[in-house]
């Protein structure tokens, strides 16, 4: 299951369909383009707490998944504690492979 879903946000980036980093992943929140953030399990308990409040607020599927770094080297970049799919499809994808 975990390379499956790495695989796919990591093709999800090259689409172009993902924001990483708090602050884009905010915003993409925010401006209602996001359809599922991933926040790494290793975050800490007010990025957490922020993320759960703002995707509760905005109906945004939220899910807790992998390490810093996996997460980052997924979309190629260095390690980041959060992640947006800005695609359904995508989005959908990844929430099924997340709940088997």
């Amino acid at each position: 299951m975990a390379d499956k879903v790495l695989s796919m946000l990591g093709m999800a980036m090259r689409a172009g369909k993902v924001a990483s980093g708090e602050f884009s992943v905010e915003k993409s929140v925010k401006t209602g383009k996001s359809r599922l953030v991933i926040v790494a399990e290793e975050a800490s308990d007010n990025t957490k707490k922020m993320f759960i409040n703002m995707c509760t607020y905005y109906n945004v599927p939220i899910y807790f998944y992998s390490s810093k770094e996996v997460l980052g080297h997924a979309i190629g970049k260095g390690s980041r504690a959060s992640v947006s799919v800005q695609d359904n499809g995508f989005a959908d994808t990844i929430i099924n492979l997340m709940k088997t």
